[in-house]
């Protein structure tokens, strides 16, 4: 997997962050991912991130559900052994129903689930590279992909005039890997930082 380099802001405030979000895009830099504590409203939109897929992905996992139930009870009860409850109908629709509700509820939550931790890449020992161990913590992180046309030092230079107290670069893998996290884990790799 390849290494890029990273322009890493840390900031203290939540007042401070989502408007130097709002400039850091007005200026043309690009935006890897912003790390927070705690969910901020709005913070995607400012980003400008689009709306996630994931009500269309559950329904498609409800839809699933539905034809499974639908289709494994007619087979039971039409085709395979069809019983005579009471003289009840073969094909009792009304009876079918809870468990062909439960049977969407269940595609459609594990299917969601599954589709969430995939897109975010979280799982058990899936290891990813931490811009900054505090942004679990107390500190909201920015990070700034360098392209070929981004100015390091001007990059650094302007989360400084937004209101970022701690600025490194730091080279990292953008992907996910299977493995475990070492004890000593380093704040920065390969990084200079500048405290404000």
């Amino acid at each position: 997997m390849a290494i890029k380099r990273f322009v890493v802001g840390s900031f203290l405030e939540e007042s401070v962050l989502f408007p130097a979000v709002k400039k850091v895009r007005l200026a043309g830099y690009k935006i890897h991912d912003v790390y927070t504590p705690m969910p901020i409203h709005g913070l995607d939109h400012a980003m400008g991130l689009r709306e996630t897929s994931l009500h269309t992905a559950g329904f498609i996992y409800g839809i699933t559900g539905t034809t499974t139930a639908l289709s494994g009870i007619s087979y039971a009860l039409l085709y395979d052994w069809p019983l005579n409850f009471g003289g009840k109908p073969h094909f009792a629709l009304p009876a079918w129903i809870p468990i062909t509700f439960e049977l969407t509820v269940l595609f459609s939550a594990v299917g969601m689930v599954l589709t969430f931790c995939y897109l975010c890449q979280m799982a058990p020992f899936v290891r990813k590279h931490h811009f900054n161990l505090r942004s679990t913590d107390d500190q909201f992180t920015m990070v700034i992909e360098c392209t070929p046309r981004t100015n390091e030092t001007e990059a650094q230079a302007f989360l400084k005039s937004v209101g970022a107290i701690d600025i490194h670069i730091q080279n990292a893998e953008t992907g996910w890997w299977l493995g475990t996290y070492s004890k000593n884990i380093p704040t920065v790799d390969n990084a200079k930082t500048i405290l404000v």
